[in-house]
């Protein structure tokens, strides 16, 4: 898309959307790593009713729309996102318990951490795993987020999706969201508004030692800082793992640029403060080269990549 046509878009969308959008905002702060460049327009929608505005914006304009939670998967080219940023962070819902049904509803925007601990609190069990989990409730549905031997489709009962192409909502059950190993089948014009999940009465204290349990391994075993946790999924779950192979390959530390493998856990990849994103893409593909080479696999990455001329994970 050339700057006039872009320009031309984005007056579009704006005119559609008014005071809901900011233009050239800068996406970085908005997810783990911390780097990469701005959005076209950025929306951040306090009530569903808003995103009918959105999805209008988007046809007149023709601009793409990227959904974004807590930004704890995802690496924005140093380029930009040419199109609208929606952040669900602001959607002005409530998370609801209901202990007697072992029933939790929660907005797409709600932190993984804070629900742990809320249904750990109420005496609900099933969902301490989130705890060691960066990111929102609406990211996690979609890359069936996982950890600690559970995952969402294991707690999953109905998830309401907006999508932007149709301006339709719609309510799914699990079996309808395709969910994989840190996959699922939501398409990018699909926005997780709220999810239903079925836990099971549990004992408030012993899940509390849990989450003190599944903290403290963290902490020990995972960095800290400007990363968005797994860079690649494990080839063989519970097998092999990517770590592993990466540490083999004698990558961990391996520097490129402003990016480099953590020294603490070889399948991190760390961002320098300031720095840029295209070099953590550029050691993604490093990396997987040579493990592919050194050990025979081909490893899949699950940070999505945003704003980058090549935008699949093949390196």
């Amino acid at each position: 898309m050339s700057a006039d046509v872009e320009a031309d878009a984005v007056g579009h969308a704006v005119a559609v959307l008014g005071d809901l959008a900011r233009c050239q905002v800068p996406l970085g702060t908005l997810t783990t790593y911390r780097v990469g460049g701005a959005a076209a327009v950025l929306v951040k929608p306090t009530a569903r009713h808003q995103l009918h505005l959105v999805a209008e914006a988007a046809r007149v304009s023709g601009l793409p729309v990227l959904v974004i939670g807590r930004g704890s998967n995802m690496l924005v080219a140093d380029d930009g996102f040419a199109g609208i940023v929606v952040s669900t962070t602001e959607l002005d819902e409530s998370v609801a318990i209901d202990v007697d049904g072992a029933i939790v509803t929660a907005p797409a925007g709600t932190s993984l951490p804070v629900l742990a601990r809320q249904t750990a609190a109420a005496g609900l069990t099933g969902f301490e795993w989130a705890v060691g989990v960066p990111g929102s409730l609406g990211g996690a549905v979609r890359m069936n987020a996982g950890g600690h031997g559970s995952d969402m489709a294991a707690s999953i009962s109905t998830v309401d999706v907006f999508g932007f192409a149709t301006g339709a909502q719609r309510t799914l059950g699990v079996a309808e969201l395709g969910l994989g190993f840190r996959t699922s089948t939501l398409g990018p014009d699909a926005l997780v508004l709220a999810a239903r999940l079925q836990l099971a009465p549990g004992d408030a204290e012993r899940s509390a030692t849990m989450i003190s349990e599944i903290v403290a391994w963290r902490r020990l075993h995972q960095p800290g800082g400007q990363n968005a946790g797994s860079v690649f999924v494990n080839p063989v779950p519970g097998e092999i793992s990517a770590g592993a192979l990466i540490d083999a390959a004698g990558l961990r530390g391996h520097r490129l640029g402003t990016a480099h493998v953590s020294e603490k856990h070889a399948n991190f990849i760390q961002a320098d403060e300031g720095g840029r994103a295209d070099d953590v893409r550029a050691l993604m593909t490093v990396v997987r080269d040579r493990v592919e080479e050194a050990s025979g696999f081909r490893l899949r990455s699950e940070i999505r990549l945003i704003g980058f001329a090549d935008e699949s994970d093949d390196g």
